[in-house]
């Protein structure tokens, strides 16, 4: 067994998920080598296209969901009809690239949030997502 298996199958029990065979290649995409990416449901139907894997993009977008379900992805949403699945789970700003509609990471340290308002009562505040959009100067 690869490496890029024993990283992915313990990614996998880590979430509480069983390895299945669609799980286990999807895994292999976005943590095999050890690297954070971020990543969009068509995006990664496409990579395991690429990688001979027979899923459905329907597959995809469930998998992801179980994934963020078990605390594996976070997931960023930039607009109403963009979401993309990021594999570093710290909290951390985002650049989003509107030219390019790409996702990066931000430098953590250059961002400070010095307030927020009250969450309602019953409730607290789980995370604070950041996404800075760009695009080139006029």
């Amino acid at each position: 067994m690869t490496q890029a298996y024993h990283h992915s199958t313990s990614w996998l029990s880590k979430g509480g998920l069983r390895p299945t065979r669609q799980r286990l290649a999807l895994a292999q995409l976005l943590v095999g080598d050890g690297h954070n990416r971020h990543v969009t449901a068509e995006g990664l139907f496409a990579a395991a296209a690429d990688a001979g894997e027979k899923v459905s993009l329907a597959t995809v977008y469930n998998t992801l969901r179980a994934f963020c379900d078990a605390g594996l992805l976070n997931e960023i949403v930039v607009d109403g009809a963009r979401s993309y699945f990021d594999t570093r789970m710290d909290d951390h700003p985002h650049f989003y690239w509107e030219d390019s509609a790409k996702l990066t990471d931000a430098p953590a340290e250059a961002l400070e949030i010095s307030r927020l308002p009250d969450a309602p009562t019953g409730m607290e505040v789980s995370r604070v997502d950041v996404v800075i959009r760009l695009r080139k100067a006029q």
